[in-house]
């Protein structure tokens, strides 16, 4: 049987497998970029347990590996025991919330074509760099206060 004759048959099925294909497309590339950045390897050890309650901001925007961009779509936050990084609830597939804790944490400043980054390498195991915007650390590292990490050269 040719698909045509079989799209012929049930007009309705391309619109019932579209929904889904495009369900499993988006968990598929959600998955993909968890592994590949290492938000899923963070999460085997630092996925936070219960409400965070620290300063935070949304809709932030932070690479990690160079190779998955989170653009508008973090929420992060500090408090005295660590750093908080959370997606957008439509990016949260293998993408539980996290809390780093401050000692795991080392701070190095950098400079791009148009803006200053902060690398915030989490994991001392693991290593894994947010490459996040100055002016976002600056508000984190002033909510933070004395449990900000000293800054690498």
């Amino acid at each position: 049987m040719n698909l045509q004759r079989l799209i012929e048959q049930h007009p309705a099925a391309p619109a019932a497998i579209m929904p889904i294909f495009f369900v499993c497309l988006w968990l598929f590339v959600s998955a993909t970029i968890s592994v590949i950045g290492g938000w899923f390897s963070l999460a085997n050890i630092y996925r936070a347990q219960g409400a965070f309650d620290g300063a935070k901001w949304s809709g932030q925007s932070g690479g990690m590996r160079r190779l998955a961009n989170y653009n508008r779509v973090l929420t992060i936050g500090v408090d005295p025991q660590g750093l908080y990084l959370a997606t957008m609830f439509l990016f949260r597939f293998m993408h539980p919330p996290l809390l780093i804790p401050w000692n795991e944490i080392k701070v190095r400043r950098s400079k791009g074509w148009a803006f200053e980054y902060v690398t915030l390498t989490m994991g001392h195991e693991l290593a894994i760099p947010l490459r996040i915007r100055a002016r976002l650390a600056a508000k984190m590292r002033e909510s933070a206060g004395t449990y900000w990490p000293v800054e690498e050269m």
